[in-house]
């Protein structure tokens, strides 16, 4: 028998599929990419039942622009008309079988479509395709049948560099004084990379509670432990700062929490609220090697956001603004005294149509 939360449904968090994953996606040229998480029960599905499928399209959309150093906003990048613009698009497929009433198998593919250019320059870099997949094994602590005011689940996965991480594009420019045109082929900024060229462990968690009738607490996150290193992508030939030549294989996390609360008067409709966290570290849990090019920090952003449940078919929407972003500094920048800055958006938009059968 499926177990209803009181007529709470499944917060937004865990319907949608975002960075991807490489995740999630990104906070502008700060490279997070972490998937949402799936799994809490929904309202008239209750918990996935064994031999049953969850299918989600899942999408993000954000506009970074905002160029911070730490957490100081660097205003005269604006003022001088040389911010740099990232547009992010990334769709996920995320497909969960339920083997049994506690443990499920799940795999999340994304697909990117993502351009890159300064205000500066009238060069637009671009970059779609395929990105890096995760296949996870999760299970739910308490025993579904039992679990009638709250639950958590755990899961293990692995992060598998499915996508391309050496797109490249073709420009051309003209010396205005000569007239001689200059043709130029090379990656594109690691930022909108479809792949991160690196392997990984994925480790998952999600818990709820209900607070009241109708008032449920929900976190979820998820910490992606890459191997360390570069990929091998060469975006410099520096002799003064060698360690930025390559880019990094960097981890990444996403953690979120929140409240849901059913909408009396729209029956299937539930209204969610709560912060997401977000970022990639300075450092590697597993140190490999720290070196290359990354640019580590976090963006917290709040927001509300919306789920429509019906015979089977779930609908999610949601805007998250930003409240704090940190651009923090890297090994290398530890290294040659330097720090470096980033450009974070404003929001994230989040959007998914989930189907249970």
């Amino acid at each position: 028998m499926s177990f209803k939360l009181h007529r709470i449904s499944a917060p937004l968090f865990a319907l949608l599929f975002t960075v991807g994953a490489v995740a999630a996606h990104s906070q502008g040229c700060i490279l997070a990419r972490s998937p949402e998480q799936a799994g809490l029960p929904t309202e008239q599905g209750g918990y996935l039942q064994p031999g049953h499928w969850q299918v989600t399209i899942g999408e993000r959309h954000q506009f970074s622009y905002q160029h911070y150093v730490g957490d100081v906003y660097q205003e005269y990048r604006a003022q001088q008309g040389t911010q740099v613009e990232n547009r992010i698009n990334l769709a996920t497929l995320g497909i969960t079988y339920q083997v049994t009433p506690r443990v499920s198998v799940s795999m999340d593919i994304p697909e990117l479509w993502a351009s890159r250019k300064s205000q500066s320059s009238p060069i637009e870099y671009q970059a779609t395709g395929v990105g890096d997949m995760i296949v996870t094994v999760n299970s739910w602590i308490r025993n579904p049948s039992k679990a009638t005011r709250w639950n958590a689940s755990v899961g293990l996965g692995a992060y598998l560099p499915t996508g391309n991480d050496d797109v490249k594009n073709t420009t051309s420019s003209t010396n205005a004084t000569t007239g001689v045109t200059t043709t130029t082929t090379a990656p594109v900024d690691y930022s909108i990379q479809p792949g991160t060229g690196g392997w990984g462990g994925v480790l998952n968690w999600s818990a709820y509670t209900t607070l009241h009738q109708n008032l449920t607490l929900y976190t979820d996150g998820n910490y992606i432990a890459m191997n360390g290193g570069t990929d091998g992508v060469q975006r410099s030939t520096s002799t003064t700062t060698p360690l930025n030549d390559f880019n990094s294989i960097a981890d990444q996390y996403l953690l979120e929490a929140g409240l849901a609360f059913p909408i009396s008067k729209a029956p299937g409709l539930t209204a969610t609220v709560g912060p997401r966290w977000e970022g990639v570290p300075a450092y590697n849990l597993f140190p490999v090697s720290n070196d290359g090019f990354r640019r580590p920090g976090y963006a917290v952003t709040l927001g509300p956001g919306l789920e429509y449940t019906r015979s089977g078919n779930i609908l999610s929407a949601g805007v998250y603004k930003a409240v704090r972003r940190d651009r923090t500094v890297s090994y290398p920048d530890s290294v040659y005294g330097t720090h470096g800055d980033a450009a974070f958006a404003q929001y994230v938009w989040l959007a998914s149509y989930t189907r249970r059968f």
